[in-house]
């Protein structure tokens, strides 16, 4: 079988094509939360029973997602559905989103935090992130206790560790080196 990158690349690059750049963020978010929802193991396995119609499972995910869906995403998620491709939504969805922050210049930041950040605080941070990997970052917070403080950031392939844990793991190196 193809990898899913494979197979979802062209189904992300047709959408794109569609939108041209013009609501991508918004259609992002959609197709975003349809991946999330495709990622359900319950979901696929009744997608994959061949008693189970197209109609049916187009249904099914698109009421389980709860939103009215723009026509562009009906139509994929109708043409993923009818080729038995559910399972590579959410691979779709992320290379749709990855399509539509290269146009935008701008790339998704996940901040690993011991403690949830406000606002005004996040703003800050992000402020000083994007002076530091040179672009607009969209960050989202994940917050992860086991840090015990600071933050751990991961822009794409990138990361920047400034957490207590990190900081420990490279004393503990040093010392029995």
């Amino acid at each position: 079988m193809a990898e899913l990158a494979t197979i979802a690349r062209p189904y992300a690059e047709a959408l794109f094509k569609a939108v041209a750049g013009g609501n991508g963020p918004f259609l992002s978010e959609q197709v975003s939360l349809l991946g999330q929802v495709a990622a359900d193991e319950a979901l696929r396995q009744f997608a994959d029973n061949p008693k189970a119609t197209a109609d049916q499972v187009f249904d099914l995910v698109n009421g389980v997602a709860g939103i009215v869906l723009d026509a562009k995403v009906v139509n994929l998620l109708k043409l993923v559905i009818e080729n038995g491709r559910l399972s590579a939504l959410p691979e779709i969805a992320a290379q749709f989103k990855a399509l539509v922050n290269a146009q935008s210049g701008s790339s998704d930041a996940i901040v690993h935090s011991a403690f949830a950040i406000d606002d005004a605080a996040l703003s800050e941070v992000v402020a000083s992130l994007e002076k530091r990997f040179g672009r607009k970052l969209n960050a989202r917070v994940v917050i992860e206790p086991e840090l015990i403080g600071g933050i751990r950031v991961v822009v794409g392939d990138e990361v920047l560790d400034t957490s207590v844990k990190a900081r420990l793991e490279q004393m503990k190196v040093a010392l029995t080196a």
